[in-house]
């Protein structure tokens, strides 16, 4: 097992191979494995990948390894970067999301393991892909909230998974909602919920990313509108680039996980991957 982020040991530390890691000051990332093993066992990867040079060490290690003659190597990155760019919405864009897989697919892993991936494309893309679902994840939020909580889908996009999701909950009610989007500037309108009236019902939202959250305080707003009681949202990779004051004010917790980052924050609270898996 080597956790390249020391921080971060979603699979545990049984068997953790002992490296140094560190970035020149030309910006190359450079990691030397000390640690001794049979290299004929498998080797199990695990990074968080917020950044290019996160991607780097990866690769960096990846080849460490081989020229040790280990044979066998499994990586998990619980977020996939560039998992939203999924498709080409207008010329002159980058299909991000597979200049990163066919990077990773280079490397000749025996598994890639990745956490509730933004869609389909992500697993698709990638050789011998294993997905966790956020089921178990859910299912601890909804533990904390109270089983009569709905399930909120805020877009079309996340509906198919919600409702796998309320089959793994024994039949969870699920309200759809939907959003417009202008493609051109990725303003954010028109947020509709399919519900008459929710009755005070407490309800959750559930969705695999929150960056700066406009698409979850409008769902809110809606919400509200439709007469919900607390408001929960459930997010599975938190980046939350603009912080918590406006998200604080619409949703009476946050849950997320530590798939990107550690989060410290009274409004928030942050479930273990080493406690979902």
């Amino acid at each position: 097992m080597i956790n390249l982020d020391k921080n971060f040991s979603p699979l545990g530390t049984e068997n953790a191979v002992q490296f140094q890691s560190f970035v020149f000051a030309g910006g190359e990332p450079h990691i030397k494995i000390s640690g001794s093993f049979d290299p004929a066992s498998a080797v199990q990867l695990t990074h968080r990948i917020n950044s290019f040079n996160d991607l780097g060490l990866i690769c960096t290690t990846v080849d460490a390894l081989k020229r040790m003659g280990v044979k066998a190597i499994k990586l998990f990155v619980p977020y996939f970067p560039a998992a939203r760019q999924d498709r080409v919405m207008i010329p002159g864009e980058p299909l991000t999301v597979k200049v990163y897989a066919d990077i990773i697919n280079a490397l000749g892993l025996d598994n890639v393991t990745v956490f509730d991936p933004h869609s389909e494309v992500t697993p698709a893309l990638l050789n011998n892909c294993t997905v966790i679902p956020n089921h178990v994840f859910i299912q601890k939020v909804v533990a904390q909230i109270g089983q009569a909580v709905k399930l909120i889908s805020p877009d079309g996009g996340a509906l198919k998974k919600i409702y796998k999701v309320s089959e793994f909950l024994g039949g969870a009610e699920v309200v759809e909602c939907s959003k417009s989007r202008d493609i051109k500037t990725g303003k954010l309108s028109g947020f509709k919920v399919y519900a008459d009236d929710l009755k005070e019902a407490d309800c959750l939202i559930v969705d695999d990313i929150c960056d700066g959250g406009g698409t979850f305080i409008g769902l809110a707003e809606e919400l509200k509108n439709k007469n919900a009681g607390h408001l929960y949202l459930a997010i599975s990779h938190g980046i939350f680039s603009k912080g918590f004051s406006e998200l604080s004010k619409h949703f009476d917790q946050i849950f997320t996980t530590d798939s990107i980052k550690e989060i410290d924050h009274t409004g928030v609270t942050q479930l273990k991957l080493a406690d979902i898996l």
